[in-house]
């Protein structure tokens, strides 16, 4: 197990970026960029002990600058959508950019997925890492409050992929974070024919804009129900208004032990290649974007990634929490400490 670190590219202010190189003895590699906080690839085994890149991204720094579909990165303040580009908090009202049509995405239009982390080897009993600190400024992007933020990726000799979390406010704000890799694990092609489950059983629907209604509807009886194991494609073009708006699935799963400990979320089968990826998290929700708008985007190795060429699985608060008190709060008060973890286990069967 080791770590290894080379030179990525250079910033227009001058400064240096890395790409960390993460590895176990079973041959497993993961690759980290510490602008965004990207997880540039992923080398994983099949049935046969081949090796291949489970996830998309780019080969170089100007690729990432410029990346608008989030491949691989950290994203924060707020992941997901706020209504409106704005919210209340302790009766002050906080504008956002609208850098989603009328609302605010991911963070706005320099998120934590447009950063230069500051970037430490770590290492411990269970795993070589690396750990990603920055400091988010009061006003940055129009929320409120300084808040330290530290991310760990650590790999396993039981090749799971831990991303841990920790973040202190400085004053009141709100958090929300994620991990935005699209999974692919045939390497190539879409992901309709990975099999899929989802444990939970109901979503939260959402509007013309893609956010939340309010309601917490039961998946059963509807093209939403990954509750036994079915490939994506199945129902993923059938005729039900929620998959109208979001292209195809983009829509928060309320996960059945969400919220807590450690609990699985999800879990992916790719028939071809044998490759199965299991997820756990603390989290209460999990996104499920299947690369809808993807259109022939140039990737690694001058590969094109078409439509539903990638899934995410982003363990993350519910959208628009902030304007939803029936939903569980990403309201972090001054001197707290939000913690959060998320598990990627490969395996092969």
């Amino acid at each position: 197990m080791g770590v290894g670190k080379r030179v990525f590219g250079t910033l227009g202010n001058g400064r240096p970026v890395h790409i960390y190189t993460l590895a176990n003895s079973n041959g497993v590699e993961a690759r980290i960029t510490n602008y965004g906080g990207a997880l540039a690839s992923l080398e994983v085994p099949d049935r046969h002990g081949r090796m291949g890149n489970v996830v998309l991204g780019y080969d170089t720094l100007e690729e990432y600058i410029g990346d608008g579909n989030y491949f691989g990165c950290i994203v924060g303040r707020y992941a997901n959508r706020i209504a409106g580009g704005r919210f209340s908090l302790n009766g002050v009202e906080y504008r956002l950019a609208r850098n989603d049509g009328v609302n605010h995405l991911h963070g706005g239009v320099r998120g934590f997925n447009k950063v230069l982390w500051e970037a430490q080897e770590a290492k411990r009993e269970d795993g070589v890492g690396l750990s990603l600190a920055y400091l988010s400024r009061h006003g940055e992007e129009g929320y409120p409050g300084c808040l330290s933020v530290r991310v760990l990726y650590l790999l396993t000799e039981e090749d799971e992929l831990r991303v841990e979390y920790s973040a202190r406010a400085h004053g009141d704000t709100v958090v929300n974070l994620t991990h935005h890799s699209y999974f692919n694990l045939a390497g190539a092609g879409d992901v309709l024919g990975h099999v899929l489950t989802i444990y939970a059983d109901r979503f939260t629907p959402v509007d013309e804009t893609l956010i939340p209604t309010g309601e917490l509807r039961p998946v059963k009886d509807t093209p939403m129900d990954f509750t036994e194991a079915k490939a994506i494609g199945v129902d993923i073009e059938a005729d039900y208004e929620q998959l109208r708006l979001g292209k195809g699935y983009d829509h928060n799963w309320v996960l059945n032990e969400g919220g807590g400990p450690l609990a699985p979320a999800a879990r992916v089968y790719e028939p071809a290649t044998g490759r199965a990826m299991e997820v756990y998290t603390t989290e209460p929700g999990v996104q499920l974007y299947t690369g809808n708008y993807l259109d022939s985007v140039a990737g690694k190795g001058g590969r094109k990634y078409g439509r539903r060429g990638g899934l995410c699985l982003e363990a993350q608060h519910f959208p628009d929490s902030p304007n939803r008190p029936e939903f569980p709060s990403t309201i972090l008060r001054a001197g707290e400490t939000y913690t959060q973890t998320t598990v990627y286990r490969f395996l092969v069967r």
